[in-house]
C-alpha cells in the first residue's frame, strides 16, 4: 500500500512540474508577444507528434519509478528539487523572460554583458545558447539553468539525467566483482557537469565512490560546489576545463559520463572530447552519454528536431541529428556500444577493451 502511495505521489509531484512547465511557455508566449509582438510565428505541433511525446514522457516515468523501486538509487530521489532554489529564482527567471524574448526577436546570439569575460574560451562556446542570458558564463546564468531546463523538459530533465544511473551502476558493480577495489577507490567522472545535478544523482546511487566534474564556465562550477556541499559524504572534485583537454592522467578513471554536452559541440570537437574520454577511461572501464535524440532513433519526432535549432539557438544540432555517434565511439577504440531511448533523450553506453 505505502509502494502505491509513494508511487502515487511521484506521478502526481511528477504531472504538477509537467503542466507548471506549460502554464509558464504558454502565459510568457502570449504576454511577451502582446509586449513585443514577433513576425515569424511558430508552427503549432500535430496532434499526433503530441500523442506520441507524451506516451514518450509516461513510459520515461515508469522507469524512472521502477529504477528507484528495484534500489538503483533512494527512493527520495525521485522527490529530489531544488525548492529553495524555485522560489529565490524563479522571479529572476520571468524578469529574464523579455530579454531572452528581445534576443530571439533579433537574432543576438552571442550577447554578453560587460561584466562577462569572453576571452579564451573556445569560439564555440561563446554562444547564448537557448537564448540565456550570457551564455553559459554567468552567476545569474548558472543560478536560472536547472530551473529553465525543467520548464523546458516539462518537468523531465532530471528524470532524463537518471537514466544513466543503471547503466553506471551494473558497469561499477562488475568493476567491484571483477578487481580487489573498495567501493571508495572508484573514480568516475561527470564531464561538461554544470551545476553538479548529475554528480549529486550519482552520489546517491553511488554513495562511496570518489566522483569528479569539470566544466568550460566558472559561474557554473560554482554553483556546483554550492549544491554539492549541502549532501553528505566526500565533495565531489571539481575542476574548470576543455572537455577536449582533460586534465588526468591516462586510464585514470572507471568510469566516465556526460549529460546534454554532444549536441552543443561542433562535430570535430565532439570527435576529440570522445578521444579524450576514451583516454582517461580505464581499460575495462565504462563511457555513458545522455545526449539528444537523432533522426536515426526518433524519426516519428523529425517535427521537433527541425525546429529545435532556430527556438532554442542551438548552432550545432542540425549537424547532431544525424552525426553517427556509434562510429565516432568505435573510432576512439569503444566496443560493445548499447543505445537507449527515454523520452526525448538518447543513451549510449560504450565499453573500453580490457
Amino acid at each position: 500500500m505505502s509502494d502505491t502511495l509513494t508511487k502515487l505521489g511521484y506521478q502526481t509531484f511528477q504531472q504538477g512540474k509537467n503542466y507548471f512547465g506549460l502554464a509558464h511557455k504558454i502565459i510568457g508566449t502570449r504576454l511577451m508577444n502582446m509586449i513585443s509582438p514577433q513576425e515569424a510565428q511558430t508552427k503549432p505541433i500535430p496532434p499526433e507528434v503530441i500523442l506520441k511525446i507524451q506516451e514518450r514522457l509516461n513510459n520515461l516515468l515508469e522507469v524512472d519509478w521502477q529504477d528507484a523501486e528495484q534500489g538503483v538509487y533512494p527512493i527520495s530521489v525521485l522527490f529530489d528539487n531544488p525548492w529553495e532554489d524555485f522560489f529565490r529564482y524563479y522571479p529572476l527567471e520571468l524578469l529574464d523572460l523579455a530579454q531572452r524574448w528581445e534576443r530571439v526577436k533579433h537574432k543576438k546570439y552571442q550577447e554578453f554583458s560587460s561584466n562577462v569575460d569572453t576571452v579564451g574560451y573556445p569560439t564555440y562556446y561563446v554562444q547564448n545558447f537557448h537564448h540565456q542570458t550570457d551564455g553559459y558564463l554567468s552567476d545569474l546564468s548558472a543560478n536560472l539553468y536547472d530551473l529553465q531546463v525543467e520548464i523546458l523538459f516539462g518537468g523531465s530533465a532530471d528524470a532524463m539525467r537518471r537514466r544513466i544511473l543503471a547503466p553506471l551502476k551494473a558497469a561499477i558493480a562488475q568493476t567491484l566483482r571483477t578487481t580487489s577495489l573498495h567501493p571508495r577507490q572508484v573514480r568516475i567522472l561527470d564531464v561538461a557537469c554544470g551545476t553538479g545535478r548529475t554528480i549529486r544523482f550519482i552520489r546517491a546511487t553511488l554513495p562511496q565512490a570518489s566522483l569528479y566534474g569539470t566544466d568550460l564556465s566558472p559561474a557554473y562550477l560554482r554553483k556546483a560546489n554550492e549544491l554539492l556541499s549541502q549532501i553528505p559524504g566526500e565533495l565531489p572534485q571539481l575542476i574548470q576545463a576543455n572537455a577536449e583537454e582533460l586534465p588526468y592522467l591516462d586510464n585514470y578513471f572507471h568510469a566516465v559520463t556526460s549529460v546534454f554536452l554532444f549536441h552543443e559541440l561542433p562535430p570535430a570537437v565532439r570527435q576529440s572530447v570522445i578521444d579524450e574520454a576514451f583516454r582517461v577511461t580505464k581499460p575495462g572501464g565504462t563511457f555513458i552519454i545522455c545526449d539528444s535524440i537523432q533522426m536515426s532513433d526518433s524519426p516519428d519526432l523529425e517535427f521537433i528536431m527541425q525546429g529545435f535549432p532556430e527556438a532554442f539557438h542551438e548552432p550545432y544540432y542540425q549537424h547532431y541529428m544525424t552525426d553517427n555517434l556509434v562510429e565516432r565511439l568505435e573510432k576512439a577504440g569503444f566496443e560493445n556500444i548499447e543505445t537507449q531511448v527515454h523520452f526525448m533523450s538518447k543513451y549510449l553506453i560504450a565499453r573500453k577493451p580490457a
